[in-house]
C-alpha cells in the first residue's frame, strides 16, 4: 500500500467550510494531511471538522478581507502543528452580476477585496511562515476560467480573477528561490453553494448549465475534481510545476465552438 499522498503536511484552507474547499478539506485529510479549515460560515465550518475528526482537521474563524485575522490564521496553524506546508486560499465571492453601465463600484471593491487582496493577506502571511521555517512548501489558488476569457463571469469577478492570475506569477517569482512553489487553479462552471446562491439556481440547473455549455461531454464537473487538482498541485507529484494556472475545465478555454468539420 503506497502511503498517502500528503502524509505528515500541514495545510491551510481559506473557504473551507463548503464547496470546492470543503472537498479539499476532506481530500488532503483523507491524504494524510493535518488541516486547518478556516472560513466565516462556522457553523458549516464546524460540522465539517467534525466529519472527520479532531485528530485530523480544525476549524479556525477567518475574514480574508482582514489582514489580522488572516495573520492570526497562520500563527494559530503555526501554534497548533508547528509549521505550514501548503496554502490553498479558496475564499472568493462572485460579486455584483450588474452590466458594466450599471456596475456596482461598492460591491466591486468588496470583491476585489476578497478575491485578490484577500488571497494576497493569506500569500504574504502564509509565505513568511514557510520561509522562516525553510519549508520547500505548496501555495496553490482557486481562480477560474474567468482568469482567461471574458464574459464567463460578472465583470468584478472576472477582473479578480485576471488579477490573481497575476498575483500567482508574481508571488512565484520572488518565492522560487525559497523552493516555495505557487500555482492556481481554474474550474468551468461547478455547482458550489456560491454559484448556485449567486444565479438562484438548484444544484441540477447550474450542473445543467455548464454540460450544455463543456466541451468535454459524458461528464459533470464536480466540485471534488477541482479538489483533486489542488491535491496534485499540494502533492510531492507537482514538485517542479510552479507559476502554473491548471484550467480544469474540460478543453473549454481552447476551443473555439463556431467551426465545426462534422
Amino acid at each position: 500500500m503506497s502511503k498517502p499522498r500528503l502524509e505528515g503536511k500541514v495545510a491551510l484552507i481559506t473557504g473551507a467550510a463548503s464547496g470546492i474547499g470543503e472537498e479539499a478539506v476532506r481530500l488532503f485529510a483523507e491524504n494524510g494531511a493535518f488541516v486547518v479549515a478556516a472560513d466565516v460560515q462556522d457553523d458549516l465550518g464546524h460540522l465539517v471538522v467534525a466529519s472527520i475528526g479532531s485528530h485530523r482537521a480544525t476549524y479556525r474563524h477567518c475574514d480574508v478581507r482582514d489582514e489580522q485575522e488572516v495573520e492570526e490564521t497562520v500563527n494559530f496553524t503555526l501554534e497548533k502543528y508547528g509549521k505550514l506546508d501548503i496554502l490553498f486560499s479558496n475564499a472568493g465571492i462572485m460579486g455584483p452580476l450588474t452590466s458594466i453601465l450599471e456596475l456596482d463600484i461598492q460591491g466591486f471593491d468588496n470583491t476585489m477585496a476578497t478575491n485578490v487582496r484577500g488571497v494576497a493577506a493569506t500569500i504574504k502571511h502564509a509565505a513568511r511562515a514557510m520561509v522562516a521555517k525553510n519549508i520547500r512548501g505548496s501555495i496553490i489558488c482557486t481562480t477560474s476560467v474567468a482568469s482567461l476569457l471574458a464574459g464567463t463571469g460578472p465583470h468584478a469577478y472576472t477582473v479578480s480573477k485576471h488579477a490573481l492570475v497575476g498575483l500567482v506569477r508574481t508571488a512565484c517569482s520572488e518565492l522560487g528561490v525559497h523552493g516555495i512553489r505557487v500555482n492556481c487553479i481554474s474550474p468551468f462552471g461547478v455547482a458550489t453553494p456560491l454559484s448556485c446562491k449567486a444565479y438562484n439556481l438548484e444544484p441540477s440547473e447550474v450542473e445543467a448549465n455548464s454540460c450544455a455549455l463543456a466541451n468535454l461531454k459524458g461528464i459533470v464537473l464536480k466540485a471534488k475534481h477541482v479538489a483533486e487538482a489542488a491535491l496534485f498541485l499540494a502533492s510531492d507529484e507537482s514538485a517542479y510545476i510552479s507559476g502554473h494556472n491548471l484550467a480544469v475545465d474540460g478543453g473549454f478555454t481552447v476551443v473555439n465552438q463556431s467551426f465545426s468539420a462534422i
